[in-house]
Protein backbone atom coordinates (compact mmCIF):
# COMPACT_ATOMS: atom_id res chain seq x y z
CA UNK A 1 0.00 0.00 0.00
CA UNK A 2 1.79 3.66 -1.14
CA UNK A 3 1.51 6.02 1.89
CA UNK A 4 -0.15 9.49 0.39
CA UNK A 5 3.07 11.27 0.95
CA UNK A 6 5.13 8.88 -1.56
CA UNK A 7 1.97 9.18 -3.76
CA UNK A 8 2.56 13.50 -3.69
CA UNK A 9 6.08 13.35 -3.87
CA UNK A 10 6.01 11.10 -7.16
CA UNK A 11 2.95 13.18 -8.78
CA UNK A 12 5.59 16.48 -8.03
CA UNK A 13 8.61 14.74 -9.67
CA UNK A 14 6.27 13.44 -12.68
CA UNK A 15 4.63 17.06 -12.81
CA UNK A 16 8.48 18.77 -12.68
CA UNK A 17 10.00 16.47 -15.13
CA UNK A 18 7.27 16.84 -17.60
CA UNK A 19 7.05 20.78 -17.38
CA UNK A 20 10.61 20.97 -17.82
CA UNK A 21 10.49 18.62 -21.01
CA UNK A 22 12.60 15.41 -19.48
CA UNK A 23 11.76 12.03 -20.20
CA UNK A 24 12.05 9.21 -17.47
CA UNK A 25 15.49 7.85 -19.39
CA UNK A 26 17.15 11.41 -19.06
CA UNK A 27 15.96 11.88 -15.28
CA UNK A 28 17.59 8.58 -14.42
CA UNK A 29 20.50 9.11 -16.63
CA UNK A 30 20.92 12.16 -14.71
CA UNK A 31 20.61 11.29 -11.61
CA UNK A 32 22.47 7.73 -12.16
CA UNK A 33 19.77 5.24 -11.44
CA UNK A 34 17.43 3.01 -14.11
CA UNK A 35 13.99 4.95 -15.52
CA UNK A 36 11.99 1.48 -14.19
CA UNK A 37 12.81 3.41 -10.26
CA UNK A 38 11.61 6.73 -11.87
CA UNK A 39 8.54 5.39 -12.75
CA UNK A 40 8.25 3.69 -9.48
CA UNK A 41 8.80 7.06 -7.54
CA UNK A 42 6.55 8.74 -10.04
CA UNK A 43 3.84 6.19 -9.07
CA UNK A 44 4.82 6.41 -5.20
CA UNK A 45 5.19 2.98 -5.31
CA UNK A 46 8.70 3.18 -3.76
CA UNK A 47 9.86 6.02 -1.12
CA UNK A 48 12.48 8.34 -2.21
CA UNK A 49 14.85 8.81 0.07
CA UNK A 50 16.19 11.73 1.57
CA UNK A 51 19.50 12.15 -0.77
CA UNK A 52 17.93 10.84 -3.58
CA UNK A 53 15.51 13.22 -3.66
CA UNK A 54 17.98 15.64 -3.07
CA UNK A 55 19.69 14.93 -6.42
CA UNK A 56 16.15 14.26 -8.09
CA UNK A 57 15.70 18.16 -7.02
CA UNK A 58 18.84 19.38 -8.35
CA UNK A 59 18.28 17.59 -11.73
CA UNK A 60 14.99 19.19 -12.26
CA UNK A 61 15.94 22.39 -11.04
CA UNK A 62 14.04 23.00 -7.66
CA UNK A 63 14.36 23.03 -4.15
CA UNK A 64 13.27 20.06 -2.47
CA UNK A 65 10.21 21.71 -0.69
CA UNK A 66 8.57 21.91 -4.01
CA UNK A 67 8.36 18.43 -4.07
CA UNK A 68 5.82 18.82 -0.74
CA UNK A 69 4.08 21.97 -2.23
CA UNK A 70 0.39 21.43 -1.74
CA UNK A 71 0.54 18.59 0.54
CA UNK A 72 -2.33 19.77 2.80
CA UNK A 73 -4.70 19.69 -0.55
CA UNK A 74 -3.81 16.28 -1.47
CA UNK A 75 -4.29 14.20 1.59
CA UNK A 76 -7.98 16.09 1.71
CA UNK A 77 -8.03 15.10 -1.64
CA UNK A 78 -7.00 11.57 -1.23
CA UNK A 79 -9.78 10.73 0.90
CA UNK A 80 -11.72 10.85 -2.14
CA UNK A 81 -10.07 8.69 -4.86
CA UNK A 82 -12.83 8.55 -7.08
CA UNK A 83 -11.17 11.73 -8.60
CA UNK A 84 -8.15 10.71 -8.58
CA UNK A 85 -7.40 9.70 -12.75
CA UNK A 86 -4.45 7.37 -11.43
CA UNK A 87 -6.77 5.08 -9.50
CA UNK A 88 -8.84 4.28 -12.53
CA UNK A 89 -7.38 0.71 -13.65
CA UNK A 90 -8.50 1.73 -17.21
CA UNK A 91 -6.06 5.16 -17.20
CA UNK A 92 -3.64 3.34 -15.19
CA UNK A 93 -3.47 0.61 -18.00
CA UNK A 94 -3.27 3.55 -20.63
CA UNK A 95 -0.53 5.72 -19.34
CA UNK A 96 1.30 1.80 -18.62
CA UNK A 97 1.02 0.28 -22.56
CA UNK A 98 1.56 4.44 -23.55
CA UNK A 99 5.20 4.28 -21.92
CA UNK A 100 5.97 0.75 -23.77
CA UNK A 101 5.72 2.51 -26.83
CA UNK A 102 9.15 3.67 -28.01
CA UNK A 103 9.74 7.00 -27.76
CA UNK A 104 9.40 8.34 -30.69
CA UNK A 105 6.10 6.92 -32.06
CA UNK A 106 5.13 7.69 -28.33
CA UNK A 107 5.78 11.98 -29.33
CA UNK A 108 3.88 11.60 -32.27
CA UNK A 109 0.67 9.79 -30.71
CA UNK A 110 0.85 12.77 -27.77
CA UNK A 111 0.63 15.12 -29.68
CA UNK A 112 -1.77 13.47 -31.83
CA UNK A 113 -3.97 13.51 -28.50
CA UNK A 114 -3.04 16.63 -28.06
CA UNK A 115 -4.72 18.20 -30.94
CA UNK A 116 -7.97 15.58 -31.27
CA UNK A 117 -8.63 17.02 -27.55
CA UNK A 118 -8.31 20.65 -28.59
CA UNK A 119 -10.63 19.80 -31.35
CA UNK A 120 -13.44 18.27 -29.06
CA UNK A 121 -13.18 21.18 -26.64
Amino acid sequence: MKHPVDAHVGKRIRHRRWMVGMTQQQLADKVGIKFQQIQKYETGMNRVSASRLWDIADALGVQISFFFEGLEDAQAAAKSTENDLMADKEALELVRSYYAIPEAQRRRLFDLARVLSDAAA
